[in-house]
């Protein structure tokens, strides 16, 4: 399954250290989707590596933020290495 791109940096990094769980909002804002089956199946992704390493979430409807975000191949380093050039650079 193809994962959507992040579309804002401050988001990402708001959602990454805000939850230690997320739900369908935090998802939808963190990939500007707008489809609920696009969010099952990216959640189920997550809900399966979750089951494999033995980690239960807090929630019904939420999935482990860490690992959603490894699963996704969303990497936070390099979001801060980028948020920290745009600064540099005036561009945000």
């Amino acid at each position: 399954m193809n994962i959507p791109a992040v579309t804002c940096i401050d988001d990402a990094l708001r959602i990454f250290y805000g939850y230690s769980e997320i739900g369908n909002k935090e998802i939808k804002k963190l990939l500007s989707l707008r489809s609920s089956a696009t969010v099952s199946r990216l959640k189920n992704m997550v809900k399966d590596e979750m089951a494999s390493r033995g980690i239960l979430s807090y929630g019904r409807y939420k999935i482990n933020t860490a690992i959603a975000f490894e699963v996704w191949g969303i990497d936070v380093d390099d979001l801060e290495k980028r948020r920290k050039k745009l600064k540099e650079l005036g561009l945000q």
